[in-house]
């Protein structure tokens, strides 16, 4: 009986044993992670994302699965992209993986690596023995403009002026997610990470795309210098062709200092549409601009000088003529095998392309020379000739382009306060619409831009002695 009882328990206690050791072998599963060799963070990017995490692993069956995983401050589990996996031997395995290209980048990741059984590792350690560390996916790397691309700007005593990243197609502004660290005399300024900064103080300005511990000074504008105007600085301006400059057809842009608002001037002129802070300048002169900065203003200037060429006409800018007299006009020019064009009153001159032209009527003309080899560059000349109006006694229906007075002129009678003069194109297009004491042919030309054949424009004249209509035929 004794016998009996001692085999059952024996046979109790080896069962239970197996029991225990089965449950006990069930949850041994176990992986440890390896410190990260000689990594101390994980930077990503477009050029290289591919990182390692070698790991040791017991107790699991064939056919279990791992990945990696990233941990973020909050303790959300972000998967990474699985790349490929090889074994280091029978119990240490080697998972290559990608950062998720939209993470969102924090200096405080965690990462682990899980089985498809469901355990999971102790955060790994970098390099320094530290399981919190930097992760980044740059979406943007490499240089980039702010201020308009300009190394300058100047302020008023006691101003301020607004520094932007410049945008275009290859600047980080097209990433709206990203911020900057903005950098005055190479010390961080607190508190700014937006793509603009408002600014009230002299020195040298740049910004960084921030990527905490993972931000490259290679990933960074160009330093803007910020002048007082007060201290005597002079608005610079920049030729992007340099000076002498090269046309080549195209012209040169000149940029001044940035400011508020701008005043360009050529040889004491004002420039048409002269009002931004960049220009296109095709010739050579000097260039002004007056630039206001909010309360101050300061001028620069830069004698600009084209190496295209030179050219002259031997005539003043205006000329007269009598009655049936010619000016002959030639072009002086050391462009290299020049080409020319002739225009009066803007329409082309058929079958002029030398350098003399022989003027037979009044009107505004000009020359255009070119040179095709070399610097590629073009230069336009232009004068005017004038001389009496033959007498009109009777409404002519006929203007001649190539004759001796290319305009349409009216009888006497008809050029007072009294009478009303109408013009109008083919498509009802109002040419001129006053009296007729102001209708001067010059002036009031209505032909501008001869391109279909034969023009036709119609007229109406009311008078105290009534209305006349006609028609007015335009020919070469």
């Amino acid at each position: 009986m004794i016998q009996k009882t001692t085999l059952s328990l024996i046979r109790f206690f080896l069962f239970f044993s197996i029991i225990l050791c089965t449950k006990t072998n069930s949850h041994a599963q176990t992986i440890v992670p390896q410190p990260f060799d000689g990594l101390e963070k994980l930077c990503a990017g477009a050029g290289f994302n591919e990182f390692n995490a070698t790991f040791g692993y017991v107790d699991f069956p064939a056919g279990t699965k791992f990945e990696v995983e990233l941990i973020d401050p909050s303790g959300t589990i972000i998967p990474t992209t699985f790349i490929d996996a090889f074994d280091v031997s029978a119990t240490q395995k080697t998972i290559k993986f990608a950062v998720p290209t939209n993470l969102i980048g924090s200096d405080a990741y965690g990462l682990r690596v899980k089985s498809s059984t469901g355990t999971a590792s102790p955060k790994f350690k970098n390099s320094l023995g530290n399981t919190s560390f930097g992760a980044y996916y740059k979406q943007y790397e490499g240089a980039y403009f702010i201020n308009n691309k300009s190394g300058n700007a100047t302020i008023c005593s006691g101003g301020n002026i607004t520094l932007n990243v410049v945008n275009d197609a290859s600047s980080p502004i097209n990433f709206p997610n990203l911020k900057y660290r903005w950098y005055k005399d190479g010390v961080i300024i607190a508190g700014q990470t937006n793509s603009s900064i408002t600014v009230n103080g002299v020195g040298e300005y740049y910004s960084q795309v921030e990527y905490g511990v993972c931000s490259d000074p290679n990933t960074s504008s160009n330093r803007v210098t910020i002048v007082s105007s007060s201290s005597g600085a002079a608005v610079t301006i920049d030729s992007s062709l340099g000076n002498p400059f090269c046309s080549n057809g195209v012209g040169t842009v000149l940029t001044a200092t940035r400011g508020n608002t701008y005043l360009w001037k050529k040889d004491g002129k004002d420039i048409e549409g002269g009002t931004t802070q960049s220009i296109n300048a095709k010739d050579s002169g000097v260039y002004t601009v007056e630039v206001d900065f909010g309360g101050c203003k300061a001028t620069g200037s830069i004698n600009l000088v084209s190496s295209g060429f030179n050219a002259s006409l031997d005539v003043p800018e205006n000329n007269t003529i009598a009655e049936g007299g010619t000016l002959l006009v030639s072009v002086t020019t050391d462009a290299t095998s020049p080409n020319y064009e002739w225009f009066l009153n803007n329409n082309t001159i058929p079958g002029e392309n030398t350098n003399s032209y022989l003027v037979k009527a009044v009107g505004n003309y000009s020359v255009k020379i070119s040179q095709v080899s070399g610097c590629i560059a073009t230069r336009e000349l232009t004068f005017k000739v004038t001389g009496p109006a033959p007498p009109a006694t009777v409404i002519p229906n006929i203007v001649n382009l190539s004759g001796s007075y290319p305009y349409w002129n009216i009888p006497d009678v008809y050029k007072t306060a009294t009478t009303k003069v109408i013009i109008l194109s083919s498509n009802g297009e109002v040419m001129f619409d006053d009296v007729g004491s102001n209708y001067n042919p010059e002036v009031n030309s209505f032909i501008k831009d001869f391109k279909n054949v034969n023009p036709v424009y119609y007229y109406v004249i009311q008078s105290d002695t009534g209305e006349k209509k006609g028609s007015i035929t335009v020919i070469k």
